[in-house]
């Protein structure tokens, strides 16, 4: 076979079906998605070095990529052989092909592939030229589910290193200011994100260069982060970094987190995902500053970010390592019921620490597999997954389970029944403060910190509302004691017809 593979002579490709081969510049793909588009082959590429010359054999869903160096060459093989690209739910093979180097000629097949090469090499230049600051503006529209600073650094952190990070809301609408260490990467970033959405339908990202130059963090919370000084204070009685939501934002599953090689020159494009998800362990402070992590946009037509969509109907949760000797249905309804309305419950008859939590929706499933996992619960850290089930099983009539199956699915304590609930924008991770409501004008503080109390553990802080004393916050000694009192004390009938309503605050007292 000759070493110059010739785009007119596309007939004459057998395909390299064969081992990873002997290194070259020209990398044969095979087993493509037939509506392949030419700018989806050249994303495979991207990461690992400039791509040179592209080849498309689209009737034999194969195509050829020309890399500017071996080198290049043999670290996008060296990646794809432990971590194979997934395009449009395909898996694709990547292999060094026998050829040396690829001609193409103006063959009505190639203007295409050569015209997608130009746009994305052009677009690659003026990404390091044009962009006007590396400090981004971004405006969340339609703010139907919260967006936490971690989800936003999880998501921008696909097109470089976050510096440093602030939000805030002004004119009623959520915004942050992100910094990456150049404009490039706020280029690449604008350019990819700007008008997508977090969540189907909601959630639009407008994005613009502020005029700042630099960011001032002061303060490590969830509402600043400079990820270059993890010494800063929280600015709170909290300790700084108390967030295991952070951790989990980042493996949890359907979102990608793996650092592509170290020595790339492009982020990850937003034209694949890549199968298996590998999750990393949580080193603090240090998650968004890999070396732009892959990036797990959908493909064009779905319309999700950094929270792909779980395959559809899957909104069945499995909860494991629980506390067999305290855990019950209903604790992990009011608990899971805070992310979402729970629908059913089920501890499993032969293995108590393990349960099932069926949630309303498949996106109130990710909210709550996001916020819970890695939290402490009666002593044990809750570890989430996605069940296999696509609903919880009731136990047949007449058959006994011990109660360990309920349905709660027309419980009139569902938070998010509304559509549009003030509920949904006050979703915000566990935290040792909580935020009380429905109080009785007869019931006084000293009520409340006897109650919360009462079950053993520590009131540190109380405060009422100043302009509305039916609400109050209340903060534990540890978020692993608020978590409990939650569970214990929502829905805590205070007298006078009045049932208390908890959840977690994002203030301190």
């Amino acid at each position: 076979m000759s070493t110059t593979a010739n785009g007119n002579d596309s007939k004459k490709f057998k395909g390299d079906i064969r081992g990873l081969g002997s290194p070259s510049r020209v990398i044969h793909i095979r087993k493509l998605p037939n509506d392949i588009s030419e700018a989806e082959v050249i994303s495979l590429g991207l990461p690992f070095g400039d791509v040179t010359n592209l080849l498309m054999l689209k009737a034999k869903n194969q195509a050829f990529l020309e890399m500017n160096s071996e080198e290049a060459a043999q670290n996008m093989v060296g990646y794809y052989s432990t971590v194979m690209p997934i395009i449009r739910h395909h898996p694709v093979y990547v292999q060094f092909s026998n050829h040396k180097e690829l001609k193409t000629d103006n063959s009505p097949n190639q203007e295409r592939a050569q015209a997608a090469l130009r746009a994305l090499s052009t677009s690659h230049v003026d990404a390091a030229v044009a962009a006007p600051s590396s400090v981004l503006r971004v405006v969340v529209e339609n703010l139907v589910y919260p967006v936490t600073l971690d989800a936003l650094c999880q998501i921008f952190s696909k097109f470089g290193t976050v510096l440093r990070i602030i939000v805030f809301t002004k004119n009623s609408q959520f915004q942050a200011l992100l910094q990456y260490p150049d404009g490039a990467s706020a280029q690449a970033a604008k350019l990819s994100l700007d008008g997508q959405n977090i969540y189907n339908g909601c959630c639009t990202l407008r994005i613009s260069f502020s005029k700042l130059t630099t960011l001032n963090v002061k303060y490590n919370n969830e509402k600043s982060r400079d990820f270059t000084r993890p010494d800063l204070p929280s600015g709170d009685s909290q300790p700084a970094m108390e967030h295991p939501a952070m951790a989990t934002a980042f493996t949890a599953p359907g979102i990608i987190s793996a650092a592509p090689y170290a020595g790339a020159t492009h982020a990850f494009p937003p034209a694949f995902t890549l199968q298996p998800a590998v999750s990393l362990p949580y080193p603090g402070l240090t998650v968004p500053s890999l070396p732009g992590g892959l990036a797990s946009l959908s493909l064009p037509g779905a319309t999700r970010l950094g929270f792909p969509p779980l395959p559809a109907g899957v909104c069945v949760l499995l909860i494991s390592n629980l506390n067999p000797e305290r855990v019950t249905p209903h604790c992990l309804f009011i608990l899971f019921g805070v992310y979402g309305d729970v629908m059913r419950v089920k501890i499993l008859f032969n293995k108590k620490e393990n349960a099932l939590v069926q949630m309303s929706d498949s996106t109130q499933a990710q909210l709550a597999m996001s916020h819970l996992s890695g939290q402490q619960l009666y002593g044990k850290s809750l570890r989430i997954t996605l069940s296999k089930h696509t609903s919880v099983q009731l136990p047949r009539e007449g058959h006994e389970d011990q109660g360990l199956t309920k349905d709660y699915s027309n419980s009139p304590l569902h938070r998010f029944k509304k559509p549009g609930s003030k509920n949904y924008s006050n979703i915000f991770p566990p935290s040792a403060t909580l935020h009380l409501s429905n109080i009785p004008p007869s019931v006084v503080e000293e009520d409340l910190r006897m109650l919360f109390s009462s079950s053993g553990a520590t009131v540190k802080a109380f405060k009422f509302f100043q302009k509305d004393h039916k609400m109050a916050l209340i903060q534990m000694g540890s978020v692993e004691e608020a978590i409990e009192s939650l569970i214990e004390f929502h829905n805590h009938d205070l007298g006078e017809n009045h049932h208390l309503r908890v959840s977690f605050s994002k203030s301190s007292i």
